[in-house]
C-alpha cells in the first residue's frame, strides 16, 4: 500500500456510496413498470460490457485467471442470490428499510469470521450484533406496515451477502480483485440472461427508462470502481464506518423520489444498526486472535 491519503480515500468512497444508493433507487422505481429479473440481467449485462470494454483489452488474462475457481464461482452466486433478493424486497419495501435490513451483513460477517476463518470476536463483537438485531426487529416490528415477504427477501439478501463478504475476505488474500469482479458480473450476466426472455413483458421503455435500465451497469460499474479505488490508499478501518453514510443517502433518495419517510421508530432502528456497525468497525481495527490448535 503507498502512502496513505485519507481524505482522498474517504470522498472516493462517499460518492461510491451515493452510486450504490442510485443504483437501489433506480432498481425499486423501475419494479413498478418491469419485472425484477429483467431489471437485474440488464444491471449485470450493462456492468460485464463495459467492464470488458474498459479493462480487457489490458487485463484480458488477468481477468479470468483464478487460483480456486469453484469458490470464486460460489462466491458471485451468492451475489447473485443478493441481487435478485434486493430487487425483489425492493419491489415490495421503501428503500430505506430495505437497504438497513442489508447493512446487518457487516456484523454477522465479523461474528461468523470465527468459525469460519479462525478468529475470534470478542464480546464487542457480539454486542455489537445484539444492537443490529435489536435495529432491525424496530423496522420489522409488528404494526410496521413492512410487507412480510419483502422482509423475508431482504432478510435472504443480508444472509447471502454475508456469504459474499465472507468468501471476498478469504478469496482476495489469493485471488486478484479484477478477476473477482469479473466472475461475479460474468455469472450474473449468465444466469439472469438465460431468465430475462421469460419475463420479456409490458411496454417498450421510453427513453427515459431506457436511460434508468443502462444506468444500472453504470452506477454498478463505476460503484465497484471507486470502491476499489477507495481501498487502494485508505485504511480499511478507517472507511469501514463511513459505509453507513449510505443509508442517510437512500433515505434521501427514497423521500425525493418516492416520498418515502421513515416513521420514528424506523429511523431509531437505522440510527441502532448504524451504530451497531460503527462499534463493529471500530473493533475490526484490532489483529484477529488467531485460535490456537
Amino acid at each position: 500500500m503507498g502512502r496513505p491519503h485519507p481524505l482522498r480515500g474517504v470522498a472516493l468512497f462517499m460518492a461510491c456510496l451515493f452510486l450504490f444508493a442510485c443504483l437501489d433507487t433506480t432498481i425499486k422505481y423501475l419494479t413498478a413498470h418491469y419485472e425484477v429479473p429483467l431489471i437485474v440481467a440488464v444491471r449485470y449485462a450493462v456492468n460485464l460490457l463495459l467492464m470488458t470494454a474498459m479493462l480487457a483489452p489490458r487485463h484480458g488474462r488477468e481477468m479470468v485467471t483464478v487460483g480456486n475457481r469453484r469458490w470464486v464461482i460460489v462466491r458471485a452466486l451468492a451475489l447473485s442470490v443478493a441481487s435478485i433478493s434486493m430487487a425483489l424486497a425492493l419491489q415490495r419495501m421503501p428503500v430505506a428499510e430495505t437497504s438497513a435490513i442489508l447493512f446487518c451483513a457487516p456484523v454477522l460477517v465479523i461474528l461468523a469470521a470465527g468459525p469460519l476463518l479462525g478468529e475470534r470476536p470478542g464480546a464487542t463483537a457480539w454486542i455489537a450484533a445484539a444492537l443490529g438485531f435489536c435495529g432491525v426487529l424496530l423496522i420489522v416490528r409488528p404494526g410496521s406496515g413492512l410487507d412480510a415477504t419483502g422482509v423475508l427477501f431482504a432478510a435472504t439478501a443480508m444472509l447471502a451477502n454475508t456469504s459474499y463478504q465472507l468468501l471476498s475476505r478469504k478469496l482476495m488474500q489469493t485471488e486478484r480483485a479484477i478477476a473477482l469482479l469479473f466472475y461475479t458480473t460474468l455469472v450474473g450476466t449468465l444466469i439472469f440472461g438465460t431468465l430475462a426472455p421469460w419475463f420479456l413483458s409490458g411496454h417498450p421503455p421510453s427513453l427515459l427508462e431506457l436511460a434508468l435500465f443502462l444506468s444500472l451497469g453504470v452506477y454498478g460499474g463505476l460503484g465497484h470502481f471507486l470502491f476499489t479505488a477507495a481501498f487502494r490508499d485508505t485504511p480499511a478501518s478507517l472507511l469501514a464506518p463511513v459505509n453507513y453514510a449510505q443509508l442517510v443517502f437512500v433515505g434521501l433518495l427514497g423521500w425525493l423520489v418516492f416520498g418515502d419517510i421513515p416513521d420514528a421508530l424506523s429511523l431509531t432502528g437505522m440510527a441502532i444498526i448504524a451504530g451497531s456497525g460503527v462499534i463493529a468497525a471500530l473493533h475490526a481495527r484490532k489483529p484477529p486472535v488467531k485460535r490456537s490448535v
